[in-house]
């Protein structure tokens, strides 16, 4: 085998603390990618989805992670279902309490509902941070700890802060290009493996040669 078993709970024996997501979530709204991981020390990472929250099945949205995403202690995904109205005088849910108060259920088309979340391959997100609903972050992107991402982020950019903004790019327009190009993440595990030191070496003035070593 190449690498760890992406089909285990806990890859590595060593730190239980690290788990593949992907293979602990039942709810079939969140769509985990290979190798991605939640770190948390106390529960194992086993205990991801109930970081996802706000998560209802009446509305229907989706929380998308992409393949070799490390997530660190703390993260919170807010889903849609965290919104209530506001096109009215009040924004409070008097219908969540009953006892007559149902009667003012808001229609899907009063609540200002953002679509699905999602997270590109190759993210790498910090401790204690929070993503609203509807965000997209780009593939390569690093978001710094503490952060509030109530905004799109693009590919490779680094960002933090609340609210969270982009701080710079990690690489320039043309070498952005062709790392999307790329799509490492997408490679088999076999050839990972064959180009794994390319992968991990320092290429902030060397990518377009870096990138002519893989095989």
């Amino acid at each position: 085998m190449y690498g760890p078993n992406p089909n285990a709970v806990h890859p590595n024996e060593a730190v239980p603390s690290i788990c593949y997501i992907k293979n602990v979530i039942k709810n079939p709204n969140i769509i985990v990618g290979d190798y991605t991981y939640y770190d948390d020390s106390e529960t194992g990472g086993e205990d991801f989805e109930s970081h996802v929250t706000h998560h209802y099945d009446f509305v229907g949205d989706k929380l998308i992670i992409g393949k070799f995403c490390a997530i660190a202690k703390g993260i919170e995904f807010v889903m849609n279902g965290a919104n209530h109205r506001m096109c009215s005088i009040t924004t409070y849910p008097f219908n969540i309490f009953g006892s007559g108060w149902e009667k003012c259920v808001p229609s899907m088309d009063e609540l200002p509902l953002k679509g699905d979340t999602v997270v590109g391959n190759d993210v790498w997100i910090g401790q204690n941070v929070t993503v609203m609903p509807g965000v997209h972050i780009g593939d390569g992107a690093i978001i710094g700890a503490n952060s509030v991402v109530a905004r799109d982020i693009p590919p490779y950019a680094v960002a933090a802060g609340n609210p969270c903004g982009v701080v710079r790019k990690r690489f320039d327009e043309k070498q952005i290009e062709l790392l999307l190009e790329l799509q490492w993440w997408n490679w088999d595990a076999e050839k990972i493996f064959r180009n794994l030191e390319t992968l991990c070496s320092s290429c902030e003035k060397n990518l377009e040669t870096l990138l002519s070593k893989i095989v």
